[in-house]
C-alpha cells in the first residue's frame, strides 16, 4: 500500500491528547448515598464492563479518518522491457560437400551437423562462453541449388531445434549445387521485410521492439555455381539495406566422408574448394568480417566473436497503476461513529 500524503499520519499523535482532554471536560452525574458498600458487593454488570466501548469506537473512527486523509493507494508495480535487439539470419550451405566430416566433442560428424550444433549453442547459450541471444530475432535459410527459408525470424527460440532437424544434406544430384548469391539475396530480403513489419506494428500501437542492427551469418564450404544472382550483387543489395554480412568458410584441408560397405566403413576423399575471395569480398562490402573455420572449435570462436560484437540493448521501464483506497477507511470511520452514537443513546445512555 502507498500513501499519497503520508504527512497526514502525524495527526495520529493528537488522538491521545484529545482523549485526555475529553475525559477532563466530561463530568458524570452524582447521587449521594449513605453507604455504597452493598453496591460494591454486587459486582459489575456487562454494561459496566463494556463502558469504555464508545470511547474505543471513537478512537477507531479518528484513526480511520486520519488514514483516509493520508490517501492510501493500492497498486501493482509493473516492469515493461523495451528491447533493441538484433535481427540475425543464418544462411547455411547444405550441398553435398557439407557431408564431409569434422570432429565435434570427440565425435566425427558431418560439417552440416557441426554447423547446426554450434549455431544452436550461439542462440540458446551453452552456460559457459555463449550466453545466448534471448532478445534477438533469429531466422535460418539453407541452400544448395536453391535457397529455402527454414525458420522465419522469431523471438520464440524454442521453435528452432525442430526446424533444425529438417535441414538435411541434399539427396539427389539434381538439387545439389551452391547458390550463394540467391541465398544471400533471400536473407537480405527477409531482414528488410522484418523491419517494415515492425514499423507497421509500431504505427498500430504494437510493442516497442526495435531492430538495432541487421546481420547475416553466411556459412559455406564451396563456391557459387548455381542460382540466378551473383554473390557480389547480393552483397550490394545487403549493403544498400544496411545489413552486415559475416562470412565463414567451413572446413579445410582434405575433406573426407565415411562410406559404409559390406566390408566395413571406409574414408572416401571429397573434392571441395572454398571460394574465400568471394566470401571475403562480401564481408568487406557490407561491413562484416570473413573467417575460416577448419574445425568445430574455430567455428565456436567465430560465433563467440560475433556474439561479442553484436549485443542487444534492453531498457526497463517501471510504472505503477495505483487505485485510491481512502474511501474504505472513510466508510469504516463513519461506521464506528454511528456505532458510538447508537450505543450512547441506547445501551449506554446516561441520566442526567
Amino acid at each position: 500500500m502507498h500513501f499519497e500524503s503520508p504527512w497526514a499520519l502525524t495527526l495520529l499523535l493528537l488522538i491521545p491528547v484529545l482523549v485526555l482532554l475529553n475525559r477532563r471536560m466530561v463530568k458524570g452525574g452524582a447521587i449521594r448515598f449513605s453507604s455504597v458498600g452493598n453496591a460494591a458487593m454486587a459486582g459489575n454488570s456487562i454494561r459496566q464492563q463494556l463502558g469504555r466501548l464508545p470511547l474505543i469506537l471513537r478512537i477507531l473512527a479518528l484513526v480511520c479518518l486520519v488514514v483516509a486523509l493520508a490517501r492510501p493507494q493500492t497498486g501493482r508495480e509493473q516492469i515493461r522491457e523495451i528491447s533493441k535487439g538484433i535481427a540475425i539470419e543464418v544462411v547455411v550451405d547444405r550441398s553435398g560437400s557439407m557431408g564431409a566430416e569434422m570432429e565435434y566433442r570427440g565425435e566425427r560428424m558431418t560439417r552440416l551437423a557441426v554447423v547446426k550444433a554450434v549455431f544452436l549453442e550461439f542462440v540458446m547459450g551453452n552456460g559457459r562462453d555463449l550466453p545466448g541471444r534471448p532478445n534477438d530475432l533469429v531466422g535460418m535459410i539453407s541452400f544448395a541449388r536453391y535457397p529455402d527459408t527454414i525458420c522465419p525470424l522469431t523471438l520464440a527460440h524454442g521453435a528452432l531445434p525442430p526446424f533444425l532437424e529438417s535441414v538435411k544434406l541434399v539427396q539427389t544430384r539434381e538439387e545439389d549445387g551452391t547458390a550463394i548469391g540467391d541465398a544471400l539475396a533471400l536473407a537480405a530480403a527477409r531482414l528488410k521485410t522484418a523491419e517494415e513489419t515492425l514499423a507497421a506494428q509500431r504505427e498500430m500501437g504494437g510493442d516497442a521492439y526495435e531492430i538495432k542492427s541487421k546481420v547475416i551469418v553466411l556459412l559455406s564450404d564451396g563456391e557459387n555455381n548455381a542460382g540466378r544472382r551473383d554473390p557480389l550483387q547480393a552483397a550490394e543489395l545487403a549493403a544498400k539495406w544496411g545489413i552486415k554480412v559475416y562470412t565463414i568458410a567451413i572446413g579445410g584441408g582434405q575433406a573426407v566422408t565415411s562410406m559404409r560397405t559390406p566390408f566395413g566403413v571406409y574414408k572416401v576423399p571429397m573434392g571441395s574448394r572454398v571460394d574465400t575471395d568471394t566470401l571475403e569480398a562480401i564481408s568487406e562490402m557490407t561491413g562484416g568480417f570473413f573467417r575460416k573455420a577448419g574445425d568445430a572449435e574455430s567455428l565456436h570462436d567465430v560465433y563467440q566473436e560475433i556474439d561479442t560484437m553484436e549485443r542487444s540493448e534492453v531498457e526497463s521501464v517501471r510504472y505503477v497503476d495505483y487505485k485510491e483506497a481512502f474511501l474504505w477507511f472513510v466508510l469504516m470511520g463513519l461506521l464506528f461513529i454511528c456505532c458510538e452514537i447508537g450505543l450512547n443513546v441506547t445501551v449506554f445512555r446516561k441520566i442526567p
